[in-house]
């Protein structure tokens, strides 16, 4: 496995597999089963697999949460190297933004609400250096979970409207055996509240059968509000959405996206799923 730290270099390697389906995974690191999934679909689905470590100063809110981000190198190079990887791109921040960051890219309505209204300047700051990342690998296909949904949708539309050269694929959301979506920010929670943190997940089970089941969805949104509240949560939003627009919806639709997030200690999570799945 190569490990590229300029651009200079990872073109040179992108040139020399001109000829390969390459997949890319974008990562800031600390890897986990979720990450390690969009690799293995990666890797079944190309020739070639690059990965990206980069802890992208850009999309963070505050220089604490920046700092507090957990950088696990070692282990991630470990764990890329198992899987087969082809490469890693390990750039600093002089590489990626040799020049500071006076161009940014607007990420448009779909990046408005949610949590673009709870973390401002973050989708800017995911657009730019995913677009930065896109030109430098050029990959074929790119890889991203749903996990993250906004994120998956607020890329999709960059991309298709920078008319962008590549192919954006969604992984699942991989769960630990509770409920709880897989984060790099789960290993900050307090074994206290690693026990409580599953209430997302079952919120949103209760909240897509009840829906389901005929109830008024702005009653039944209220209602988990305030029981997510009770047990220590401090809820961002939870919502019914649009699952393209992200808009929020009063009554379901055959696209529609349960959304939520919250605040357990000092540990933010979120997590989604379609109302109807596939």
């Amino acid at each position: 496995m190569k490990v590229l730290r300029n651009i200079e270099d990872m073109r040179d390697f992108r040139d020399d597999q001109s000829r390969s389906p390459l997949g890319f995974v974008p990562t800031m690191g600390n890897l986990h089963e979720g990450h390690l999934s969009l690799v293995r679909l990666a890797g079944r689905e190309n020739r070639t697999v690059v990965v990206s470590v980069y802890v992208n100063p850009t999309q963070f809110n505050g220089p604490e949460d920046l700092a507090g981000y957990p950088r696990t190198w070692d282990e991630d190079r470990s764990l890329l190297e198992s899987l087969g990887v082809d490469s890693v791109f390990l750039p600093t921040d002089e590489v990626m933004y040799p020049r500071g960051c006076s161009i940014i890219v607007n990420p448009g309505a779909v990046a408005a609400r949610w949590e673009g209204e709870h973390r401002p300047g973050h989708f800017e700051g995911v657009c730019t250096v995913v677009a930065k990342l896109l030109d430098i690998v050029q990959p074929d296909v790119a890889y991203f979970g749903e996990k993250d949904y906004q994120q998956l949708q607020v890329i999709r539309a960059m991309v298709g409207d920078l008319n962008l050269p590549v192919t954006i694929r969604c992984g699942e959301t991989i769960r630990e055996a509770d409920g709880l979506a897989l984060s790099s920010r789960n290993s900050l929670l307090s074994p206290e509240e690693r026990n409580r943190a599953p209430r997302l997940k079952q919120t949103l089970d209760h909240l897509r059968a009840a829906i389901r089941a005929g109830r008024d969805a702005a009653a039944a949104l209220n209602e988990e509000r305030s029981a997510l509240a009770a047990v220590g949560f401090q809820v961002d939003y939870l919502a019914l959405v649009d699952g393209a627009s992200l808009e929020p919806l009063t009554a379901p639709g055959e696209n529609a996206r349960l959304l939520v997030a919250a605040r357990i200690g000092a540990v933010r999570l979120i997590d989604n799923c379609a109302l109807y799945p596939p």
